[in-house]
């Protein structure tokens, strides 16, 4: 006779509340790979959910309210995150983001200040720029701004502020953590997209160029390659906060999601995945500004390993945003040729591209051809 199934036992497969060692594993092997004192991990199952959560611990930790982040930023769509989130695109009727604040994006190409020389990548905007080596005006101009929010529209002490740590002039980030903490708030490292991972080739985090150390890091997409997970890095201190009352997730620290990410762990490590997006994301980042340098219709080329951004406009004097139509007329050429690539940006102006980290530098060149093509085909379009 068949025995009548436990539905405890069920349910303890399923959920995180028995202990299973590839969680403790994974906990251990991602925790190793981050600086002290960033070494308690709380996994979840997406990058809205863990910059929720972030913010929810910030809040609770320092006691404050007031959260900062930059205009035109994504950090999700969920209905807590979107207070976060600075783009119309994913904003809706109903009342969201109370207590989010932001500042203006320190955006060395569109922004009012900006020179040839502010951004930690190897390719620089067209911008000309005047500084001396050692300062760095469109950089004191941002933090000023950011100034400014802190004293008009917050209060005396904020919960926190939230940045993705990329192509920011060198310095901001490590001033604007600065003044954050003035404040009483605690830094979040955004790097849920695309800069966490070795993406970026010269580090395996974002913050680690930026010469900073973030209270708290929230990453997920690359984490398990697809799978859905994603995870929050904080401070002991930070993370008792949230003993005074009681955080569960059902799905959160999934054993089999653990098994992925540990995986992928050793593969970018085994496989030199951190170092070939240093190699073939620089060659791809530079032979791109070749591209900007040639067609009227770039106006710049950012990014730093296989983490690339290029923006295109009317025209390079206006650096207004290439309409919609156009933008579309060259994705669907690139599409069609067999070339894959994003687009984003406030005015959906931008095309993203963020191949897999084991692209080689004859996929490179294949994509370099593809586009230029489609480029080509597009001015042809304008005659």
């Amino acid at each position: 006779m068949q025995q009548p199934r436990n539905r405890w036992d069920d349910c303890g497969t399923r959920q995180n509340i028995y202990m299973h060692s590839p969680i403790h594993e994974y906990a251990e092997k991602l925790a190793s790979l981050l600086p002290d004192p960033l070494k308690v991990i709380y996994l979840t199952n997406s990058g809205s959910e863990a910059n929720d959560l972030a913010m929810l611990m910030a809040r609770v930790y320092t006691g404050n309210f007031d959260v900062i982040t930059f205009r035109g930023g994504y950090h999700g769509a969920s209905p807590y995150a979107m207070g976060l989130t600075s783009m119309a695109a994913y904003k809706y009727p109903i009342a969201t983001g109370i207590g989010c604040h932001t500042t203006m994006c320190p955006d060395v190409f569109r922004g009012p200040w900006g020179g040839s020389g502010c951004r930690d990548s190897p390719v620089q905007t067209i911008r000309e720029c005047n500084c001396s080596p050692d300062c760095c005006q469109a950089n004191d101009m941002y933090v000023q701004q950011l100034k400014e929010v802190l004293d008009t529209s917050v209060s005396q002490q904020i919960a926190g502020f939230f940045a993705e740590p990329i192509q920011y002039p060198k310095g901001f980030l490590k001033e604007a953590y600065r003044l954050v903490r003035e404040r009483g708030g605690v830094c979040i490292a955004d790097e849920v997209r695309w800069t966490g991972f070795g993406r970026t080739g010269s580090d395996l985090w974002g913050f680690t160029a930026h010469d900073v150390v973030p209270d708290i890091v929230t990453m997920a997409k690359g984490i398990a390659n697809g799978f859905p997970m994603g995870a929050i890095v904080t401070t002991q201190e930070v993370a008792n906060a949230l003993t005074r009352g009681s955080h569960f997730n059902t799905f959160g620290r999934n054993p089999v999601a653990c098994s992925i990410a540990s995986s992928v762990l050793d593969t970018i490590e085994e496989d030199g995945l951190q170092q070939n997006s240093a190699q073939v994301g620089t060659y791809l980042l530079t032979e791109l500004a070749k591209l900007r340098d040639k067609f009227g219709i770039i106006g710049d080329v950012r990014g730093k390993g296989l983490l690339i951004g290029v923006e295109m406009v009317k025209d390079k004097v206006s650096r207004e945003p290439l309409p919609g139509v156009e933008m579309n007329e060259i994705f669907e050429d690139c599409k069609d040729m067999g070339l894959l690539i994003g687009k984003g940006g406030v005015y959906v102006q931008t095309f993203r591209i963020k191949p897999p980290m084991c692209i080689t530098k004859d996929d490179a060149d294949f994509a370099l051809a593809v586009f230029g093509l489609a480029i080509q085909r597009q001015m042809a379009r304008r005659l």
